[in-house]
């Protein structure tokens, strides 16, 4: 893994674990809360079951007495129940009062009618969430007090995963914002350091081809098979000077048949390469494509330099050009007898920084996607074995007009 790479998944690793302890936290805090609630819900429970008890037992009951008891009783919000050993309910509070109120007095001719299905579905509520609490009566009898969490402390339960739901959806559109961003002043840095390496190149470059022209005349050497080749070199140097200098602009594509591209290619990259290492370029000659050459080539460039580091001795590379059957894509496979990539790094090669080798950028693959990309296309891997071999599949459309992007 590159240092690059290795950065950012630390980075990674800590923003997680920092994200758990804060989710933990918020979690075992407002436990805590909910527990300390449900005790005090507990003791209102408590005391409205005795200040109801004592309403009943008390034999003698002094009016201001009582009035206390029924304002302590009243003061204790909660929904409650109290029933006797065969569930006949006796008392209750805050509950719906469209299905009470003809308990506590209204007139039976009203719209508001006693619901004994709504009772007991409550009964059976209040005895799932807590234990009774038990009168003793007078007369040797109990009643049981039921009762349910308050509305606030149900809230106050689901109240942490609601707010980290909400935090995770925060942090996962400010991550994107801040990574567009990001990206796009990345993007810049890139495009001012293309156009200024295209620049310096220039110079150059136009002073190579001088000298060559100079020697040509002092030797007599029009056709001198080495500075024809020179030629070419300094040729290819204006190619990607050229590439250079048109990074975040918008080239134009134009209809090229790629079997010629790729050949063309092909005849200048194999004599600057191991001459153990056997091209073949075949297929369909005549289909077209809209291109861009100088940047296609590039693409082609990054492909079978990365094949021919692939195979460490002799070896074989194969370009494959067809078309499928509706005529709309062209499949352009690269093929080699290298090293192989395991099948789980298939997406990952895409990725910028990623590198096998010791002095590697990582950049070539992920520029060539991007290049692919411009081109209204795709690249992958198609297959690969180790120590076997690799195919990269490119996939073109056929010759069709679309509005072209930057690059």
């Amino acid at each position: 893994m590159n240092p690059y790479q290795y950065n950012q998944q630390r980075w990674k690793f800590v923003l997680l674990i920092f994200a758990a302890f804060i989710a933990a936290a918020s979690l075992l805090y407002t436990n805590y809360l909910v527990r300390n609630l449900s005790k005090s819900e507990r003791t209102k429970a408590e005391v409205w079951a005795m200040s109801t008890r004592s309403i009943i037992t008390m034999p003698d009951p002094d009016d201001e007495l009582i009035t206390f008891i029924y304002a302590v009783r009243d003061s204790l919000a909660l929904p409650a129940i109290i029933a006797d050993g065969q569930d006949s309910i006796i008392y209750w509070r805050d509950l719906d009062s469209t299905r009470t109120n003809i308990l506590e007095g209204t007139n039976a001719d009203t719209d508001l009618q006693y619901d004994p299905l709504y009772f007991k579905r409550q009964l059976a509520i209040m005895k799932k969430s807590h234990a009774p609490i038990v009168i003793d009566l007078p007369n040797g009898g109990q009643w049981f007090v039921y009762y349910k969490d308050s509305l606030l402390l149900n809230q106050l339960r689901f109240f942490p995963y609601v707010q980290l739901t909400l935090i995770a959806i925060f942090l996962g559109i400010a991550y994107t914002v801040f990574n567009s961003i990001r990206k796009s002043e990345q993007n810049l840095v890139w495009v001012g350091l293309a156009k200024e390496a295209a620049h310096q190149l220039g110079t150059p470059i136009s002073s190579l081809m001088a000298w060559l022209e100079l020697v040509r005349a002092k030797f007599d050497a029009e056709k001198d098979p080495l500075l024809y080749e020179m030629e070419n070199d300094v040729k290819r140097l204006e190619v990607v000077a050229d590439r250079f200098s048109k990074i975040g602009s918008t080239p134009v594509l134009q209809p090229h048949a790629v079997y010629k591209v790729v050949v063309d290619f092909v005849n200048y990259f194999k004599v600057r390469t191991s001459d153990k290492i056997v091209f073949n370029v075949s297929g369909d000659t005549k289909v077209q494509a809209l291109l861009n050459v100088p940047l296609f080539d590039w693409v082609l460039e990054n492909l079978l330099k990365n094949a021919a580091n692939a195979i460490e001795s002799a070896g074989r590379i194969d370009i494959v050009i067809s078309e499928n059957i509706a005529k709309e894509q062209i499949f352009i496979d690269i093929s080699d007898t290298g090293k192989g990539i395991p099948r789980a790094k298939f997406d990952a090669v895409f990725q910028p920084g990623f590198t096998t080798r010791k002095r590697g950028w990582g950049l070539g693959l992920s520029l060539t996607k991007r290049m692919i990309d411009y081109h209204k296309g795709q690249i992958f891997v198609k297959e690969s074995e180790i120590e076997k071999g690799t195919t990269f599949r490119i996939i073109l459309p056929s010759n069709q007009t679309y509005e072209p992007a930057q690059i």
